[in-house]
């Protein structure tokens, strides 16, 4: 195969949820000396991005954004060591939790995957998050924004926890908060006093890019 041949069928594959394909054509494209940058950023994103093109158009559907996602997941596993050898810049930091008393994972972790495609270190703190969680692993590890994900009428209050917690912490400044889930809306998010909402995972992704856009611009003047 020409490097071509493999970020051609890296794009295609992904794009239908190939995953065996996706890892063969990897391990191919390393074995090539193609770098992990350019397999990257050349092929799996790209398709990626298109993965989210046609959810917006309604051509695909969250199982189609699962399975390319799932897809592209084996791949950055491969991918990850090596993209942190060559020190590639990653966009931003995204801290991603379902907060305390909802056990719903599914959407965050297709979200979690869309951002690590798109080039964000992501670190996710997984389910039952609660407000001193939360402010521990903003500590740690500094992120950019603090995405939250609520499924569940009964734990969207939560969002409104999370951020006084951070306001008592001295910290609510410091990052761009996030909210998301099948329940929440614009509306609710500005009622929580979230920085921004997304409806899915593509948006996520779109959003949590200008927003960290906006805030170094700002910081540069």
């Amino acid at each position: 195969m020409t490097p071509d041949e493999v970020l051609q069928g890296l794009y295609d594959e992904t794009l239908v949820g190939n995953a065996p394909r996706v890892l063969e054509l990897t391990t191919i494209g390393i074995d090539m000396d193609m770098g992990p940058e350019t397999l990257l950023f050349d092929a799996l994103i790209p398709s990626l991005e298109e993965v989210g093109a046609r959810f917006e158009r309604g051509d695909f559907f969250v199982p189609e954004m699962l399975i390319a996602g799932r897809a592209m997941s084996g791949a950055l596993d491969v991918l990850r060591p090596l993209l942190a050898e060559t020190g590639a810049e990653t966009v931003g930091t995204f801290l991603m939790g379902t907060v305390k008393g909802d056990v719903h994972d599914i959407g965050k972790n297709l979200v979690n995957i869309m951002l690590e495609g798109a080039g964000f270190h992501v670190i996710d703190l997984g389910v039952q998050v609660a407000p001193e969680k939360f402010i521990e692993a903003i500590t740690e590890h500094q992120p950019d924004i603090v995405g939250m994900s609520a499924f569940l009428t009964t734990t969207m209050p939560m969002f409104k926890a999370n951020i006084n917690a951070l306001e008592k912490a001295g910290m609510r400044d410091q990052v761009i908060v996030m909210v998301g889930g099948a329940p929440v809306t614009q509306e609710y998010a500005d009622a929580v006093g979230a920085d921004a909402y997304a409806p899915d995972a593509s948006a996520t992704v779109k959003k949590a890019k200008d927003l960290i856009a906006k805030r170094r611009a700002s910081v540069a003047v």
